[in-house]
């Protein structure tokens, strides 16, 4: 493959790198798509089809209706349900709870930022923002920095994704070139979430949201989860208790 790094989406990398809120991650990965060479885009679709789950999943392109505050309120406790009102909550996201998906991905496509993203990804994507902090929850990686990044890393590990590979790409090119000092910390989370995402089975294609009144600990059972959320990494990227 002999593709680059075109100039205008060099720019947009860069103000990123330098800044993550001038441009965040989910911008810079529609921006992405608005060159990329042929061939790289290819690669990836032809990555993901890897996954004989992939095709089924893009295919069904099923948006979870958006859940409210009082329904996941009424799950049991020790419920996956309870631990994910817990992390909205102390979060401060409940508002995501409302969130029409479907609706949203119509909006960005009639918008234009979807163009030049193949179409399997742009369902991808927007599912994924829809699951995203199930995965904290169910992992037990917290909201901070280096549990963020863990959470990519393990999703990175699980579906070779470019959103999550740019994560990556992202805050070890800061670590390269702005801040060598957290180096050490943001390796080991990149290390300990990949080998984890690696380690245990795919949390992609789940329909979480149907699974709320299940207890936390069983479905961390069914995934090769510790019942606690534990797993092989260090303290300093240790997750939480939720």
């Amino acid at each position: 493959m002999t593709a680059t790094i075109t100039p205008a989406f060099g720019e947009h990398l860069l103000t990123t790198c330098n800044d993550l809120s001038a441009n965040p991650v989910h911008l810079l990965f529609n921006q992405f798509w608005k060159d990329v060479p042929a061939e790289v885009a290819a690669a990836y679709v032809t990555e993901l089809a890897g996954d004989d789950r992939f095709g089924p999943w893009v295919e069904e392109g099923r948006y979870a209706e958006p859940l409210t505050l009082e329904r996941v309120d009424a799950s049991p406790a020790g419920s996956l349900g309870q631990a994910y009102r817990t992390f909205l909550v102390e979060n401060d996201l409940e508002e995501k709870l409302a969130t029409n998906y479907r609706a949203f991905h119509e909006a960005l496509r009639s918008g234009g930022l979807l163009d030049g993203m193949p179409e399997p990804l742009q369902f991808a994507i927007l599912r994924g923002f829809q699951v995203h902090d199930f995965f904290h929850v169910i992992t037990g990686y917290g909201s901070d920095p280096l549990g963020e990044i863990a959470v990519q890393a393990l999703c990175l590990a699980q579906m070779r994704f470019p959103y999550f590979a740019m994560w990556i790409s992202v805050v070890t090119t800061r670590a390269a070139f702005i801040d060598p000092s957290g180096t050490v910390r943001l390796m080991d989370a990149i290390a300990a979430g990949w080998q984890y995402g690696r380690a245990i089975d795919n949390l992609h294609f789940e329909r979480w949201e149907q699974q709320i009144d299940e207890p936390l600990a069983d479905v961390r059972r069914r995934y090769g989860i510790a019942p606690e959320g534990g797993g092989p990494r260090r303290d300093d990227v240790a997750p939480t208790d939720a």
